[in-house]
Parts: structure tokens; C-alpha cells; sequence
């Protein structure tokens, strides 16, 4: 007997039950391989999410912005992806399928809605992998001047080439980490859990490091008193909000720590991919809630331990810009650390660059199982068990555009991309909860529907601290992702054929 509600598969708001999205999961073609822990989403949520910003953005924003109640601000910032992350946990462990949002957007809101958050997240995905190979090419450049290594500046990328400029390093780190992920997810976690485990001994080296270095009067006033900012730009330059109500953001004070958390956000971007991975789980109902949630807890605290150490061991006005913890060392005399602290950034780029492009990977399979995309993309390795067609389409896609392009003013695409698929997430758990109350659910995300209406208002309000320019940029990519819609996907869409008997 059919569950879907009567009318779902006419409209562009036809749902995907989700007795059918985990029926799909069989189909020996399209179906992954399960072989992933809660230790390895644990691992993969921590390699996303600590990468350079960890070393640079913490004293960039107590020097601009909070102070030492940086501190503050990445608590605040936490609380906000909580609330995101149970909602996650809920869907993921109801609807434990390749495709995160997207796949839990289709179960809940319906078909077009889906492909928006489809169409959204591949473009989040795809930059963010883009801009974080081009970030780890800059420190392998960097130390390889260190030890007397040059390359040449048309190999070094556009923005070091006056003509003609390729960035080799990033083009070649995007197809290594390719190559992994076509190989299997559980050598993909394996790496991760090698580069993870380098990465944190680095954090925990400079956390305890600076730890002995501190000193107390550094942290007086904790909250500077607030001042107002000098430029927050003008025209498509401003804030949305900026534009829309004349408001202008506080540096320092109490509203500085929130003018903080807005900015600080954006070091915690990537942790929702563990829910991409839910369909290659072996226990997903369990692991992948823990998996998320065990993961921001991590990472939440190494942020908040890192910014305690670096505006103390030297006064938050003379902190630099470029690098921060670096230079506090070095201020402290202990330059050694600063090379250490270069180090461990290249390294932990390298597994945020990898589970981008494995989130990016299986948002795609998902859309081209259900036939929103072609379906020869959904076709599994025979001998590896994952999507390798549209792992190898992305992955040369990503290379390209990470070895053509400088991508610093597109960016803040991540940013929205992110913060749009926690709306959409946080609506469909209440949506989800009113129309099928009879699905089992192995996690039940607490105070519904009041957490998720404080997950779409605070992400919300993140939003509208974005450029009107990046909003004008988000509109242009979904309006073209509509169009494509329009023309293939709706027509195409498994939804579209005839009901088969017993569906």
C-alpha cells in the first residue's frame, strides 16, 4: 500500500517518500558501500571544519572586532550550528540516504525545493573545494620557499602571474584526493583519520605551547568597550541588512561579540557534510547524530582554546592580520612555532579540500539516482562501491577552476550556501514531524518546532550580514538552476514515470 500523500508525484512539490528514497539504496547499480563509524564521521566532521581558519581567523576578529571575547563569539557561533546540527541529526537518522539536504528537502518539501538545495549545495561545495586547494597551494608554496624551492610564477596561479597563470599545486592536490575518494570511503577515511590526527597533535602543540606563554593582563578589558565601525562599505558592498535598514554592526562591546559570531561562523562551515556520508553508514540511526553533533563539540572547543591562547600571550591591539597565532609566537620569541603552526595548516587543508569534494560527490548521486541528473552518474564502481563518474566529473571540474581561477570574491557563495541549507533543513524537520508522526526516528531533535524556528532565525540573521552582492550572485545561480530544472530534470525525475503496483 502506498504511503505517499495523494497527489505527490504531480507539481514541482511532489514529495520522495521515504520509504522509497531507502528502497533506492538497494538497487545493486546505485547502491554504496557501508563500511563508515561513528569515529570516522567523528573524524571527517573535525577535518572539514579546523583548517586554516583556526590559525588565522581567531586573531583577526579579537584584534577587529571582540577582543578576547572572541571566545565568546565561537561559543555563540557553536550554538548556532548546534541548532542546525540537531535538525541534521533528526533527518539523518530518519532518512539515512546519500544527499543531506537535498534528500531530506525531497522527503519533506518536495521536488523543486529539493533540486534548489540540490542546485545550491553543489555550488557550495564546489567553490569551497576550489578555494581551500588554492589556500593549501599558497602554504606548500610557502614552505617550499622556506627550504629554497621556487616555482615558477605561471605555475603559481592567477593571482601571482601578470599573463598567464596556472596554480599547479591546487590542480594537483584536487586530483590526489580525487583519486582517493573513487578508491573507497574507507580508505578515504583512513587518510582523513592520518591527516586529522597530524592536524590536531599541531592544535594541541600550540595550545599547550601558548598556554605557558599567557599572561593575565592581556585579557583585561575581556570586553573592550564598543566602538562604532569606521567602513562597512557602501552600495552592493554593504550587508544586506545594512542596505535594507540602515544598521550598521558594533566592534567591541556586547554587540561586538555578536558582530564577532557572524564573522566567526564561517570556520565552522563543512560540518553537515557527515550527513552526506549517512547512506554509507553502518549504523546510521546511532552513529551519524553522534557523528555530528560529537564532531562540533570537538571543534567548538578547539576554537575557543586557540583564541584564549593567542589574546593572551599578546595584546589583542597587536595582534596582526595576515597571521596572528604566527606572530604572536614569534613576538614571544619562539619563531619555531610559527613554521609548525604553517605546517599544520597545509596539512589540515588537505582533508578539508577531500570532504568537500566527497560531499560535493554524493549530493550529485543522489540527484542522478532520482533522475534530476543523468543517470549514468549514479552508476557505483563495481570493484569500489562509489559514485566514480561523478566523482571524476567533479573532481576535473574542481581542478580546473581551482587552477584557472582566484576565486577570493566568490567565496562568501559558501557562506550563503551553507546558512540557506540549514533553513530549508530546519523547516523540513518540523514539516516532516506534522506529516508523517508515524516514521521511526533513531534521534527526535528536542523542542520542535521551537529549535528549528531559532535555527531558521538565526541563520537568517547570519544571512543578512552578507554583501547584497554575494545575495545578487546566490539569485543568478538559482535562477539558472530553476532553468535547468525547467528543462531536463522535472521531466526526467524518477517521479515522473508510473506508479508501479504495490508503490
Amino acid at each position: 500500500m502506498s504511503t505517499r500523500a495523494p497527489g505527490s508525484r504531480g507539481g514541482y512539490f511532489r514529495t520522495k517518500t521515504v520509504e522509497q528514497s531507502i528502497r533506492d539504496t538497494e538497487e545493486p547499480e546505485h547502491a554504496l558501500n557501508k563500511s563508515l563509524s561513528a569515529l570516522d564521521l567523528t573524524v571527517f566532521g573535525v577535518g572539514v571544519v579546523i583548517g586554516t581558519g583556526i590559525f588565522v581567523l581567531t586573531g583577526q576578529i579579537a584584534r577587529d572586532t571582540a577582543g578576547p571575547s572572541v571566545a565568546l563569539a565561537f561559543l555563540v557561533s557553536g550554538l548556532v550550528c548546534a541548532l542546525a546540527a540537531l535538525c541534521y541529526a533528526e533527518f539523518a537518522s530518519t532518512v539515512p540516504v546519500a544527499g543531506s539536504a537535498y534528500t531530506f528537502s525531497y522527503a519533506s518539501l518536495g521536488e523543486l525545493p529539493a533540486w534548489i538545495i540540490g542546485w545550491d549545495l553543489m555550488l557550495e561545495l564546489a567553490l569551497g573545494c576550489a578555494v581551500v586547494a588554492v589556500g593549501w597551494s599558497g602554504y606548500v608554496r610557502s614552505l617550499m620557499d622556506n627550504v629554497g624551492w621556487h616555482l615558477p610564477d605561471w605555475l603559481s596561479g592567477a593571482g601571482q602571474a601578470e599573463g598567464f597563470g596556472f596554480d599547479l599545486l591546487a590542480f594537483v592536490l584536487v586530483g590526489l584526493v580525487t583519486a582517493v575518494l573513487v578508491a573507497g570511503m574507507k580508505l578515504s577515511a583512513r587518510v582523513t583519520s592520518l591527516v586529522v590526527a597530524i592536524k590536531l597533535a599541531v592544535v594541541f602543540l600550540v595550545i599547550v605551547a601558548g598556554a605557558f606563554l599567557v599572561e593575565a593582563d592581556n585579557y583585561r578589558p575581556f570586553i573592550p568597550p564598543a566602538e562604532g565601525t569606521a567602513d562597512q562599505g557602501s552600495g552592493l558592498t554593504a550587508p544586506l541588512i545594512q542596505v535594507m535598514f540602515g544598521y550598521e554592526p558594533t566592534t567591541f562591546g556586547v554587540q561586538g561579540v555578536f558582530t564577532a559570531a557572524a564573522v566567526v561562523f564561517f570556520a565552522y562551515i563543512g560540518f553537515d557534510i557527515v550527513a552526506t556520508a549517512a547512506e554509507e553508514t553502518r549504523n546510521p540511526q546511532r552513529d551519524v547524530p553522534r557523528g555530528l553533533l560529537g564532531s562540533l563539540a570537538i571543534c567548538t572547543l578547539l576554537y575557543v582554546a586557540v583564541s584564549l591562547v593567542v589574546t593572551g600571550m599578546q595584546k589583542y591591539t597587536d595582534l596582526t592580520v595576515d597571521a596572528p597565532l604566527a606572530d604572536a609566537f614569534k613576538a614571544s620569541g619562539h619563531p619555531f612555532y610559527s613554521g609548525l603552526i604553517s605546517f599544520g595548516a597545509a596539512v589540515g587543508l588537505t582533508t578539508v579540500c577531500l570532504i568537500l569534494l566527497l560531499g560535493q560527490t554524493r549530493v550529485f548521486f543522489a540527484m542522478s539516482r532520482d533522475g534530476l541528473l543523468p543517470r549514468a552518474f549514479s552508476q557505483v564502481h563495481p570493484r569500489f562501491g562509489t559514485p566514480y563518474r561523478s566523482t571524476v566529473l567533479l573532481g576535473a571540474v574542481v581542478a580546473v577552476i581551482a587552477g584557472f581561477t582566484s576565486l577570493a570574491e566568490l567565496a562568501e557563495l559558501v557562506n550563503i550556501g551553507t546558512l540557506f541549507a540549514f533553513v530549508v533543513v530546519a523547516i523540513g524537520v518540523v514539516i516532516l514531524r506534522r506529516t508523517r508522526p508515524d516514521l521511526p526516528r533513531g534521534f527526535r531533535a528536542p523542542l520542535v518546532p521551537a529549535l528549528p524556528v531559532a535555527s531558521v532565525l538565526a541563520s537568517l540573521w547570519l544571512m543578512l550580514n552578507l554583501p547584497t552582492e554575494t545575495w545578487l550572485r546566490f539569485a543568478a545561480w538559482m535562477a539558472l538552476g530553476c532553468v535547468i530544472y525547467i528543462a531536463y530534470g522535472r521531466s526526467h525525475s524518477r517521479m515522473s514515470a508510473p506508479t508501479s503496483p504495490g508503490e
